[in-house]
């Protein structure tokens, strides 16, 4: 049974069950079997039960991935004594269940985003998780990288003054052509909200975490494809979410933004990126180039001003655990390790490292509230 707060023990070995197999399953996978050759000093770890349907598929997965078990059966691999973190990486419609599931039995819960397919759903995993007292987080896997975490430093340290406008863009395009099939992805009861579940969230967890919380609202949204097509020539489906959003917000310290979230903007395929505008300068980050940082700061010689391009390296901990060298680049499956690490860590005794499921309420908050601005044409306050 899991170890709740206050009572870790650095030394235990801290049995994983996965459940689900597609492209965030491995990457869970991969995480968890790597973060303590990678990162070091961390609690060890067993790769010890593996869920997915049907059987033949876990067994075979399994073996593939490095999990000593396999079952075809969740509510098992919640149950199992053997199982210490329960990682979720099932379609959004699941999460909620799951995680509840595996709280009631005393088990750490690392969930992909977003929680669950409504604000009530993911109010209640939050209270459950802080009445429950196990340890949570939430695959935010972006606000781990070395880049952004070296921003947030720069932001703290008031390289750039105080912070008075915020853009923030999201596009991808993999709802683009208007004849790809209808997927599970269409549907509200399914995956909840559309580009702002899926795309949105990861947006406004690098802007609050950067500029704070977010006050008020004005949004609008749309569906670009309204239906789409069915397998074997069977008809098409409405689709019931949208493709894209965008918002003006305030945020609570005073700083106004624009967010801009799209998952049919052809060409794009992960353009998560942010300008960060303040008194003294501007940061400029885009995930397509997820190793470079680019700051501007208004000092010195006006002739010699201009943007600093600053490549990840090894003074952007924990980049050097990967590599020794500036410029040598890490990945997107290398972000899961550092987040999967940060949560073995606190597990441990160490410090929080988020997002749990209380602060990742937060930003759902905010991805549910634009399409309530959306639907009402009214400014939503979120205080």
């Amino acid at each position: 049974m899991a170890r709740m707060r206050g009572e870790a023990d650095p030394t235990r070995t801290l049995g994983v069950g996965l459940i689900g197999t597609g492209f965030m399953g491995k990457c869970h996978a991969l995480a968890y079997r790597n973060a303590n050759a990678v990162l070091g000093g961390l609690p060890p770890v067993r790769l010890e039960l593996l869920c997915d349907v049907p059987d033949e598929k876990a067994t075979r997965m399994a073996e593939q991935f490095g999990f000593a078990r396999a079952t075809d059966d969740w509510r098992a691999l919640v149950r199992d004594d053997a199982v210490d973190i329960v990682c979720i990486t099932t379609p959004n419609r699941m999460h909620h269940e799951m995680a509840l599931a595996a709280m009631a039995a005393g088990k750490h819960v690392h969930c992909e985003k977003p929680l669950a397919l409504t604000l009530a759903q993911a109010e209640e995993m939050a209270q459950v998780a802080q009445d429950a007292g196990v340890h949570t987080m939430v695959g935010y896997n972006y606000i781990h990288n070395p880049a952004f975490t070296h921003a947030k430093r720069l932001v703290e340290a008031g390289e750039i003054g105080r912070i008075v406008h915020v853009r923030g863009w999201v596009d991808e395009d993999y709802q683009a052509d208007p004849d790809l099939p209808w997927t599970w992805r269409a549907a509200v009861a399914e995956a909840g909200l559309g580009a702002l579940g899926d795309l949105g969230c990861h947006l406004v967890s690098m802007v609050c975490r950067l500029a704070g919380p977010i006050d008020s609202l004005i949004a609008d949204m749309a569906t670009v494809h309204e239906t789409r097509p069915l397998a074997e020539g069977a008809g098409r489906q409405a689709v019931e979410n949208e493709d894209l959003a965008s918002a003006l917000v305030r945020f609570a310290g005073g700083a106004t933004g624009v967010l801009a979230i799209s998952r049919s903007a052809w060409g794009r395929k992960n353009r998560l990126g942010f300008e960060i505008h303040g008194t003294k300068g501007l940061i400029v980050f885009d995930q397509e180039r997820m190793n470079e940082l680019m700051l501007y700061r208004n000092a010195g010689d006006k002739a010699l001003q201009g943007f600093t391009t600053i490549l990840t390296g090894p003074e952007h901990a924990p980049f050097g655990a990967f590599v020794p060298a500036a410029g040598h680049q890490i990945g997107m499956n290398d972000l899961k390790i550092i987040e999967a690490g940060a949560f073995l860590a606190e597990i441990a005794g160490g410090p929080r490292a988020g997002p749990d499921f209380k602060e990742a309420l937060v930003f759902e908050r905010v991805i549910h509230a634009i399409a309530d601005a959306a639907r009402s044409d009214a400014r939503i306050h979120l205080a």
